[in-house]
């Protein structure tokens, strides 16, 4: 094994650093390019339709076309928008995407022009503490968005962000918490090579599926798309956005996506480490091997986003955070009971637990997902009463319009249709 020396971090000469940190850049790019060309491709595939096949070989350059098309675009500013926090929210929503991935390991130590670094740009005692800080701060972006636009729906679609974001995001700290008492570390690197025999998937499965579901939440993809819910919010905050400032939120969320992949892959698939039987040859950890490995688990997580678009329906808003408050967060405290006890008793001593807490982790597992499946489908068959007077239409008031005005609007609108 050649797990990174700890003391390797922060001595790195400056060239190093700024080639680690360049192609960082431009691994993720290359990664959101290539995951918006797969995803159309296997949503073609799984919808019994062909995807993009017209731009360069079987439409290979479909992604690169889309983006030199979005940046020739004209950018338009509405009358009426916040004109700097307008501009900004794109930028907001951005750079915290990349930021957090400075501290995810993709491999262990290897030689670069003869200098011996770790495949990470830098590593922290709290790292995996500051990934979740990072990324909490790319929803800025989003309600910043919604609320300068000067527009209803994207108003609409920002607080429905901030709403799922705070929920899902304690789901998700909860779920690393276990992690951090098992590891002993919340150094991504201490993390990975705390997992050199056994991966936390299977002594902390809860904490594996509450995460799980945390991060496609966290990433507002499909079944919880809610603040770009396009059938009900027209497009959600991004509504007036054009241009590169559109192409902007877009990356921000492919990034997102291989972001918190990554820290899936880190906390609970031994991160770099090679899968079984591959880790049986002594060389499978050593050298530039482990980045194959750490790409390949990433993109299982990410086969999983495109999975879950093509095969669930989008969820209610209510069945939504009724799942983050009612059922994930729960869970994970429970859990997070049961994890302490055993790693306490192991601290005294009573090394045979990890067998016991595999077998309570799958009992706890399966009761999570009856949780889920139960909550969801109680919820289906509910129906909401709406309590509408006569001739009158339950629409928000527009930008600079009392809710009367609107009212009257919608009422006119209906007499002219029946006329």
């Amino acid at each position: 094994m050649t797990h990174p020396d700890p003391t390797l971090f922060g001595h790195d000469p400056w060239w190093l650093i700024l080639l680690k940190a360049v192609a960082i850049f431009a691994f993720l790019m290359l990664n959101v390019l290539a995951a918006i060309l797969i995803e159309r491709k296997l949503l073609g595939r799984m919808q019994m339709r062909f995807g993009p096949n017209r731009v360069g070989p079987n439409g290979l350059l479909q992604s690169v076309v889309d983006g030199v098309k979005l940046a020739l675009k004209e950018g338009l500013i509405p009358a009426g928008v916040d004109k700097f926090v307008y501009l900004a929210a794109p930028v907001i929503a951005v750079i915290p995407a990349f930021i957090a991935f400075a501290v995810i390991p993709m491999g262990g130590e290897v030689s670069i022009f003869g200098h011996r670094t770790a495949l990470q740009l830098t590593d922290m005692p709290v790292a995996v503490l500051y990934i979740l800080a990072a990324t909490s701060i790319g929803v800025y972006g989003i309600v910043l968005a919604g609320w300068a636009s000067g527009s209803t729906y994207p108003l609409l679609g920002g607080l429905r962000s901030s709403a799922q974001v705070i929920s899902y995001e304690i789901a998700m700290a909860l779920s690393f918490v276990a992690v951090f008492i098992y590891a002993g570390t919340m150094s991504t690197s201490g993390i990975v090579a705390s997992q050199d025999k056994l991966w936390y998937l299977f002594p902390l499965l809860p904490s594996f599926l509450v995460y799980v579901t945390s991060m496609v939440g966290e990433t507002n993809r499909a079944p919880f798309d809610l603040p770009e819910a396009e059938g009900e919010l027209v497009g959600g905050f991004h509504t007036e956005y054009s241009s590169i400032k559109f192409a902007m939120f877009m990356l921000a969320e492919y990034v997102n996506m291989v972001t918190v992949s990554s820290l899936a892959t880190t906390l609970f698939l031994g991160g770099w480490h090679a899968p079984w039987p591959i880790n049986m040859w002594d060389g499978a950890n050593t050298g530039w091997w482990p980045l194959l490995w750490y790409v390949g688990k990433v993109w299982m997580f990410m086969f999983l986003y495109f999975w879950l678009r093509a095969t669930l329906p989008r969820l209610r808003y209510d069945q939504f955070m009724a799942l983050g408050w009612k059922v994930l967060i729960p869970v994970s405290l429970i859990w997070i009971i049961i994890v302490s006890v055993t790693r306490t008793m192991r601290n005294q001593g009573v090394d045979a637990l990890t067998t016991g807490l595999t077998a309570v982790a799958l009992v706890v597992a399966a009761l999570l997902v009856f949780a889920i499946w139960r909550s969801v489908r109680a919820r289906r068959s509910e129906t909401i009463p709406v309590q509408t007077p006569s001739g009158f239409f339950p629409v928000p008031p527009l930008p600079g319009r009392s809710a009367s005005e609107s009212g009257q609007a919608s009422n006119s609108s209906k007499e002219t249709a029946h006329a």
